[in-house]
C-alpha cells in the first residue's frame, strides 16, 4: 500500500466518512496532496471505489470495497490484538 497514510484513509472511509474534505479535516497531519494520492492509489488498487455526483459544486465520494471492507477487518485485528498486548 506503500505510505503510512492508507490505512488511516481506509479506516476513516470504514468509518463512514466518505468525501475528500471530510477526510483530509479527519486525518490528523495529512495533506490534500497526499490524500488525494492515496485515495487515486487505494481506488487504483481496488480497496475503495469512488462515486461522482453531477451537481454543483461537484461532489465525490468513496466506499470501500469488499477487498477493502476484508483488509480493514484484518486491520482491525491487528489493532485489537496489539491492545490485548498491552501495545
Amino acid at each position: 500500500m506503500g505510505c503510512k497514510w492508507s490505512v488511516s484513509v481506509l479506516r476513516a472511509v470504514g468509518q463512514g466518512v466518505n468525501r475528500p474534505g471530510a477526510l483530509e479535516r479527519h486525518i490528523e497531519g495529512i495533506s490534500a496532496k497526499v490524500l488525494a494520492e492515496r485515495l487515486r492509489k487505494l481506488t487504483v488498487y481496488g480497496l475503495l471505489s469512488r462515486r461522482s455526483f453531477p451537481e454543483v459544486p461537484p461532489r465525490t465520494e468513496y466506499e470501500l470495497t469488499r477487498a477493502g471492507l476484508r483488509l480493514v477487518a484484518i486491520i482491525q485485528q491487528i489493532h485489537d490484538l496489539d491492545a490485548e498486548l498491552g501495545g
